[in-house]
């Protein structure tokens, strides 16, 4: 991987780690309204439903940060496309395990 370059900008921790509160006195309504909505469709899934979304969320993630690198790196291999993919998500995951 030293064909990386010295640092791969991820979010600072910090914003990651926020209480849920601190988002919620900046939001305007309309989005407060639209979160309500999104957990009474939640309620409304099978417990079948809710895991299909989530997996399809995480795919829909991946994909998007696989573009993004792709972007950043236009001349990447597809490993070290890979290689950057693992270290965005090393720095990313929860240290708490």
């Amino acid at each position: 991987m030293a064909w990386l370059p010295q640092r791969v900008r991820v979010a600072p921790r910090r914003l990651l780690l926020m209480p849920a509160q601190r988002y919620n006195s900046s939001v305007d309504p309309k989005q407060q309204l639209n979160h309500r909505r999104y957990l009474e469709a939640l309620d409304r899934m099978t417990p079948e439903q809710r895991l299909k979304k989530a997996f399809e969320l995480s795919d829909m993630t991946r994909r998007l940060v696989m573009q993004g690198i792709r972007q950043r790196f236009p001349d990447a291999s597809p490993e070290q496309l890979r290689d950057v993919l693992l270290t965005i998500l090393e720095r990313c995951r929860n240290n708490n395990y």
